[in-house]
């Protein structure tokens, strides 16, 4: 097995050295596919692909654990999970694990290959993200078990390109616990009904897409998981995905930290540096400060992640931290940079635009501030007893689970 500290190497370096230089052709629809295909070429011969993905179907099988050491540099782009092969991990793990053994065989292959994609549709229009319970799309049983889906979707990554999606719909009558009424399908791109809606942008950038189910049907086979287990499949896999996506938000704050730094002591001022004012290192000091502090917090989540252990309150306060770490960061790399800094060649608005979109992405900055709040003290009411299990506590685990 190779050693952790080179492979971690050998990934920071095809990240800087491969991926982010093709970031603006990754953004633009007519080379995007074509990129995709070099850098996935590229990661299979350096062995740096699918690295957490299940080895039985082609993928590293690295532990979760020592995969979580590797992510932040991985995520120095938002772009590095897909060169790499991980992009796929939570939907390749809830099919292993629940999906129908022939509908597991038809995927899993593909997905961990790089050559199928799956795309997560949870998020619908005009239903809060903090009320998953509010959810209107339904799937309905006919007698020959078949399912018939009906409803609309939107914010949901990469649907245009997608062989399937997976879909949260709501399964059971009224009279059913809100906790127990949903189920999660598995839906064929090429399905008659179903269609994309419109694409849907954030802060300029593409890639969400706002999609309809119109009485699609598919097999009973095509359930995921228990029926009326869907919202408990979603908070599973959402403590996984915002552990991650926290890493990779700190992998870019750091590259934000490193931009500025580089800044400050290359732009002169007559016979000083940048680097020689006082709020310059202010700048510098701060943002290092909130990416040291959120990769601590971020670890610690991650390490109960891995042993899946309690870990709402960590993860929550990962994920905000990371947030404004990244905020800070490239906040203060774009006024280093000035004018410079504002345009698409500094690579800082795409950042930035990360930055803030963070706040919002799984789960509202404040709903994890109050939901972790209210633990806290729960917590503190009884000596610091630890709540119950983070895959049981459904009704805040999965708020604003959008994807």
């Amino acid at each position: 097995m190779e050693d952790s500290d080179n492979l971690r190497h050998r990934l920071r370096e095809f990240v800087d050295a491969q991926v982010i230089p093709a970031e603006d052709a990754l953004e633009d629809e007519a080379r995007a596919e074509q990129a995709r295909a070099r850098l996935r070429a590229a990661a299979k011969e350096a062995g740096l692909w699918a690295l957490p993905l299940p080895a039985e179907q082609g993928g590293a099988g690295l532990p979760l654990a020592d995969y979580f050491e590797l992510a932040e540099d991985e995520g120095r782009s938002d772009h590095g999970p897909e060169a790499l092969g991980s992009a796929s991990l939570l939907n390749a793990r809830m099919l292993a694990a629940h999906a129908d053994p022939g509908l597991r065989e038809r995927i899993l292959p593909g997905l961990v290959a790089g050559e199928l994609h799956l795309a997560y549709a949870m998020t619908e229009p005009g239903v809060a993200g903090s009320d998953p319970h509010g959810l209107r799309t339904e799937a309905k049983q006919a007698q020959d078990g078949r399912w018939r889906i009906a409803g609309r979707k939107w914010f949901t990554s990469g649907a245009a390109r997608a062989g399937m999606i997976l879909v949260v719909a709501r399964t059971e009558t009224e009279d059913a616990a809100p906790r127990d009424s949903f189920s999660i399908l598995a839906v064929p791109a090429e399905a008659a009904g179903f269609r994309i809606v419109r694409e849907l942008d954030v802060l300029g950038a593409g890639g969400q897409y706002e999609i309809e189910f119109d009485q699609v049907t598919v097999p009973a086979a095509h359930l995921v998981g228990p029926r009326g287990g869907g919202l408990r499949l979603a908070g599973r896999r959402l403590a996984l995905g915002r552990t991650l996506r926290a890493l990779r938000w700190i992998g870019q704050a750091q590259r934000a930290v490193e931009l500025l730094a580089a800044r400050v002591r290359e732009r002169r001022l007559g016979a000083e540096t940048l680097a020689d004012r006082q709020l310059m290192q202010g700048l510098v000091f701060e943002a290092e400060l909130q990416v040291r502090g959120a990769r601590l917090l971020t670890r610690q989540a991650a390490s109960l992640v891995a042993a899946d252990r309690p870990s709402t309150v960590e993860v929550s306060m990962a994920k905000v931290a990371a947030a404004r770490a990244l905020s800070t960061a490239a906040d203060s790399a774009i006024q280093a940079y000035g004018a410079e800094g504002l345009t698409a060649a500094s690579g800082l608005p795409r950042l930035l635009r990360t930055a803030r979109a963070a706040r919002i992405l799984d789960g509202a900055d404040e709903l994890h501030i109050s939901g972790g709040a209210r633990r806290l003290l729960r917590q503190y009411a009884t000596a610091g007893n630890q709540t119950g299990r983070a895959d049981d506590l459904v009704d805040d685990t999965i708020r604003g689970s959008g994807e």
